[in-house]
């Protein structure tokens, strides 16, 4: 019998409890189920993705030959070129308007007349003045001949020592003095005939002619209405030449340094979307506006309309080409790599055999869609334009998380 009380019997090794070795042994067993669950399933994910891409079809295109244009688009507003706005120069009730919205004048034709009373009253007035001075005049000049005429008798008599030197002394002076008063009645009629002249003048503009040959095409001014030209010219109505629109187009500050003085632009309308009106560029304004935060500079070109088929506040699709060819090699823009833009590229070409030939390719005119092929490619020839998958977890493979398969465990 073993002594409890033996100080030695503590020191042997306890037996470990069958209960707790079998818990170690599930852990161990589960942690290899899981690595060999995660092995098998990464070597099914690479053969899923080794078959995938194996089952990748090429998209193609055919290279074609046609025209290709590289052009900056902005919306446009369209204006007459040749307009004025027709004001009054005087004040006064405007008597009769002789244009409507749509006529069409010739140069110095009466448009409109403003009741003219008082202004003839006033030039009435002058004239009358005038022939007033003009009797006067003739007084003066009838007392200036006597004066003349007494002086001269008075020097003969001088002369003879028949008159005292007093009388001669008042002879001269009275001579003296009808002479200027000829000379200031002759200024004072100057002056009332400048003042009728311009009298007249203002008269005349009672009747306002047109400026220039065109077609009316706003009349802000009614019969009857005061006219106050005091502050401001008041607007009768606004005159434009049709024959030549301006159209006037926004750019972003993003494009406007491809656009260049003289380059082509065309336009659409929306009422006509198949028709098209060409142009040369004239001008950008140098100053912006801007709107919503948005800087947008103003170019300026103007197209003929014989037809006056284009109107005033039109809207236009507009188009400046930056760069152009016709009947060329074409290929869609996604072909061509290392940048479609540089003159030195590659483009993917299907042989008849189905293999896939890199070739280098000379790269003109591109735009979004279509690139210029210089060199390199023949029309007809196939090009890679991008891959084709038919086997949807090739999208799944790249989600976080690891491929599909792999259970997520949690210990």
């Amino acid at each position: 019998m073993t002594d409890s009380t033996n100080p030695s019997a503590g020191n042997k090794a306890q037996p470990v409890p069958a209960k707790r070795r079998g818990r170690s042994r599930w852990r161990l067993t589960l942690v290899a189920i899981v690595i060999l669950a995660a092995g098998a399933g990464a070597m099914g994910y690479m053969r899923a993705a080794s078959e995938t891409e194996a089952r990748a079809e090429p998209v193609t295109a055919v290279a074609t030959r046609g025209d290709i244009e590289d052009a900056v688009s902005a919306l446009g507003n369209i204006q007459p070129r040749d307009y004025v706005d027709v004001g009054a120069q005087v004040s006064g009730q405007l008597k009769q308007i002789h244009v409507v919205v749509g006529d069409e004048v010739p140069n110095n034709f009466l448009l409109a007349e403003i009741d003219p009373v008082v202004l003839v009253a006033r030039v009435e007035g002058g004239r009358a003045q005038l022939a007033s001075l003009k009797a006067q005049l003739v007084d003066r000049q009838a007392q200036a001949t006597l004066a003349r005429q007494v002086f001269e008798r008075q020097g003969r008599l001088r002369r003879d020592k028949a008159t005292s030197e007093e009388a001669y002394e008042s002879a001269d002076a009275a001579a003296r003095s009808a002479e200027a008063q000829i000379d200031m009645l002759k200024a004072q009629i100057s002056q009332v005939e400048s003042t009728i002249r311009g009298d007249e003048a203002t008269l005349g503009y009672t009747k306002i002619f047109a400026p220039m040959a065109g077609t009316v095409v706003s009349l802000t001014a009614r019969k009857g209405q005061t006219l106050n030209t005091n502050q401001q010219a008041p607007i009768i109505l606004r005159i434009a030449d049709l024959s030549t629109m301006t159209i006037w187009t926004q750019v972003s500050e993003a494009d406007v340094s491809r656009l260049k003085l003289g380059m082509k632009a065309y336009f659409n309308t929306l009422g006509m979307p198949q028709r098209r009106w060409t142009g040369t560029l004239r001008q950008i304004m140098p100053t912006p506006e801007i709107v919503n935060n948005v800087v947008l500079y103003t170019a300026l070109f103007d197209v003929a309309n014989p037809k006056q088929e284009l109107m005033t506040q039109m809207t236009a699709q507009v188009y400046f080409v930056v760069a152009e060819a016709s009947d060329v090699v074409t290929v869609p823009f996604s072909a061509v790599k290392r940048g479609g833009r540089e003159r030195k590229a590659t483009v993917d070409v299907v042989r008849d055999d189905g293999s896939i030939e890199t070739r280098p390719v000379d790269v003109g005119v591109t735009n979004r869609v279509l690139a210029e092929i210089r060199s390199g490619i023949e029309p007809g020839e196939r090009v890679v334009i991008g891959n084709r998958t038919g086997d949807a977890r090739t999208a799944q493979g790249n989600r976080p998380g690891g491929p599909p398969g792999l259970p997520r465990m949690r210990f």
